[in-house]
């Protein structure tokens, strides 16, 4: 059975009563010598710089039991816990070790892997008298530069090898080998200039056909002049808007805004019109449809 069958079956001051034994009994616990005694030595070690997975393997209990033997205020932040442990990471580096190593040549970078700690925590142990200046080493490795004879090369060169294969047996690449030999004896693939391709001739200029329209332009002319925009006119003749501003001259023909003035719905349609098409039983769209208006305009208004 569940515990909230057993509760009910059990009097609410029998269960009173059990809860203050319980409360009581881990007062009592608190206060035997093996508690005392274990709790002094927790806050010990604790206080000595040992994080709490220490301390619980040192005194082989859980680390809840350690959390629960520290007070609030005793517990450290995790900053406070984070320095620590990189405290007690560099007192057991080698210092001495770094030092010699440093001094060798050895960079702080590859202490750093060595150690398996960050660069600084190196730099740290390593007095400032001794840090060598950045890019600099005490023992500069000293470049190989390879001697090779030129004469040999051009000779075999002569006789017939080819440059990658005095390459790879040199240890130098095609390019050195190239440098050596002489270019009245160079065997390689003569360079091609490719010639310029030829000018194109000039396409000559033909009249430019002009498209004819079912409309004359003077027609085109007064529809534009009544207030019909070149899109509308357009739209009739299944041509490009383009092709109907080429009838217009450039002093009649609107500017932006006042082609979105004069195509914009007449604003005689207001709020009363709107509320009484829609208590007719028309839909949003309907009325836009009948308006001229968008949806979003007829709502709006509405």
């Amino acid at each position: 059975m569940s515990k909230s069958t057993v509760q009910r079956h059990v009097p609410v001051q029998e269960r009173r009563d059990a809860a203050a034994a319980a409360r009581q009994r881990h007062q009592n616990r608190a206060e035997q010598p093996y508690e005392k005694a274990l709790r002094a030595q927790v806050v010990r070690l604790y206080r000595s710089g040992m994080p709490q997975q220490r301390v619980a393997a040192t005194l082989k209990i859980s680390i809840q039991a350690v959390t629960a033997r520290l007070d609030p205020s005793q517990r450290r932040s995790r900053q406070e816990a984070a320095r620590l442990a990189v405290q007690q990471q560099g007192e057991l580096l080698p210092q001495d070790e770094i030092i010699t190593r440093y001094l060798k040549g050895a960079t702080i970078a590859e202490l750093g892997q060595l150690h398996q700690v960050h660069p600084s925590t190196i730099r740290r142990r390593i007095p400032d008298d001794l840090i060598r200046p950045r890019g600099q080493t005490p023992q500069p490795r000293p470049r190989r530069r390879r001697t090779l004879a030129d004469e040999e090369i051009r000779r075999r060169y002569r006789a017939g090898e080819s440059s990658y294969a005095l390459a790879r047996e040199f240890g130098v690449s095609p390019h050195t080998i190239r440098a050596r030999i002489p270019d009245a004896d160079w065997r390689g693939r003569p360079t091609r200039k490719t010639p310029p391709p030829p000018p194109r001739p000039p396409k000559p200029r033909t009249a430019s056909s002009r498209m004819t329209l079912p409309l004359p332009d003077e027609e085109i002319l007064a529809r534009y002049r009544t207030g019909r925009s070149a899109s509308a006119i357009a739209r009739e003749l299944g041509v490009d808007c383009r092709t109907i501003l080429r009838r217009v001259p450039q002093a009649e023909q609107r500017t932006h805004l006042q082609a979105r003035q004069l195509n914009r719905p007449a604003p005689g349609i207001d709020a009363e019109t709107i509320r009484a098409l829609r208590a007719q039983g028309l839909t949003w769209a309907a009325i836009a449809a009948e308006t001229g208006l968008s949806v979003k305009t007829v709502r709006a208004r509405a």
